[in-house]
């Protein structure tokens, strides 16, 4: 009997795949993914701000503080302070999400961005651009092995070969029984 894998799934943050999640209403829709990859790829969409009740539109919020643990603000308010929210938020979403073979994250996202996010300094004066949005911080120490990726990086070939990669790897891997990504991967 052959062996049948499931659906290849992939988190996606839901406004590259064109959901109006963004702060005012906006989205970022990436004609690659809602393409090409969705040919081929389960896209599934994660919000994080959505997924912790902010709503469309909300406050913006950016991350201050030290780079190495950021507090998510309120870029008008300050004392809008949602930094725990998003991290219970991204706990759940990677304890529950096992199905999930890869991310792709949105750049420069206070959430979802994998490196160089801007930290501002408590005053907002200067920004330092060594943060990692919170969601993807706990997604990526939660689950090193995971391939996870910004979408700008799936604009070279090379980048993108290598992302496809790991995700068929990992996905194979998962639907192995002698192999168990959750405990292999998992830091917690």
């Amino acid at each position: 009997m052959p062996c049948v894998l499931p659906q290849v799934r992939v988190g996606v943050s839901a406004c590259l795949l064109g959901q109006r999640v963004r702060f005012d209403g906006g989205h970022k829709r990436d004609d690659f993914l809602t393409g090409s990859l969705a040919d081929f790829l389960e896209l599934v969409p994660v919000c994080p701000e959505m997924g912790i009740g902010m709503g469309v539109p909300r406050p913006p919020i950016r991350l201050v503080g030290a780079p190495e643990r950021p507090r998510a603000l309120g870029v008008d308010d300050a004392t809008l302070d949602v930094t725990e929210q998003l991290l219970s938020f991204a706990r759940q979403c990677v304890s529950f999400r096992g199905d999930i073979s890869g991310y792709i994250l949105k750049q420069d996202s206070p959430s979802c961005g994998m490196k160089g996010v801007k930290v501002h300094d408590p005053e907002g004066k200067t920004a330092d651009r060594r943060g990692i949005g919170i969601f993807a911080r706990v997604l990526m120490e939660a689950r090193p092995l995971l391939p996870v990726v910004e979408e700008t990086w799936l604009k070279d070939p090379v980048l993108r070969a290598g992302f496809l990669t790991g995700v068929l790897a990992y996905h194979s891997l998962r639907a192995c029984p002698a192999y168990d990504c959750s405990t292999a991967d998992t830091n917690a």
